[in-house]
């Protein structure tokens, strides 16, 4: 029999919002979770904004969320970095969602002798920065990612992301990675730690497979893809695993919170 869902985690982009416009049912979606005081977190890889940048950019679509139910990338590596070494430190690339992410764990930014380096989400890759990292990396920083997806969209088309940047880093060093963001089910558990919900009443919305659903069913969640994304009907029987259902929207959900 299938559990009661009594926790959701949602992706942003694709779900809730594209390029700034509210998608089908997104604010009634939210509305509802919130009326009904449903455990819940909106996730994204995305590791530039802070918490406050999205809740800002979401009202203006006219989706009210709190600023605590927002969940990033950036936000997931801090947590990790912090329960791996507490008060360490960390030469950034990134921007201020993910440096602020870092300061507000207790991490000291430093280009010398950090214990990580740690690559986000930036429009604005400096060679240099990169040249950094390589170089720290090689005298024995630790490397970590907020995320694995390799591009970015822009109003002119795909930005080079944090994927490509440390394919460039990893084929300078012989160092890969660690990815703390989706499709890592670890993003997954610590959203679930926030939220002291529990794999088996909990649901993920996403619009990726690749992403949102295979990391929705490594954590043991209830999984929903909505087509409103990147995602098409056709496109789900090229993956080797299924979500729990496929919607148009979620604003198919609305009345199931």
């Amino acid at each position: 029999m299938t559990r009661e869902i009594r926790s959701w985690l949602s992706d942003m982009d694709g779900v809730l919002v594209h390029e700034g416009t509210a998608l089908p049912g997104a604010a009634e979606f939210v509305r509802a979770l919130r009326e009904k005081e449903r455990p819940f977190l909106v996730l994204t890889n995305n590791s530039i904004f802070t918490p406050r940048d999205l809740r800002a950019r979401l009202a203006a679509s006219g989706i009210d969320l709190p600023e605590e139910a927002i969940w990033t990338s950036a936000m997931a590596t801090a947590q990790f970095l912090t329960d791996q070494m507490p008060g360490g430190s960390a030469y950034v690339i990134g921007e201020a969602g993910l440096t602020t992410a870092l300061y507000e764990a207790g991490y000291t930014l430093t280009a010398a002798q950090p214990d990580f380096v740690v690559l986000g989400e930036t429009r604005t890759y400096s060679f240099e920065a990169i040249t950094q990292a390589i170089r720290l990396i090689q005298a024995g920083a630790r490397f970590i990612c907020t995320n694995p997806d390799v591009t970015g969209p822009s109003a002119d088309g795909d930005l080079p992301a944090t994927g490509a940047v440390a394919a460039m880093v990893r084929a300078a060093t012989g160092r890969s990675p660690y990815f703390v963001g989706k499709p890592n089910p670890m993003m997954i558990r610590s959203a679930l730690n926030r939220i002291d919900a529990h794999s088996e009443t909990t649901a993920m919305v996403g619009d990726r497979m690749d992403t949102d659903v295979v990391a929705g069913i490594e954590a043991g969640l209830r999984t929903f893809l909505v087509l409103s994304g990147s995602t098409r009907q056709q496109d789900v029987e090229k993956f080797p695993f299924r979500p729990s259902e496929v919607l148009p929207s979620v604003e198919h959900l609305v009345a199931r919170v």
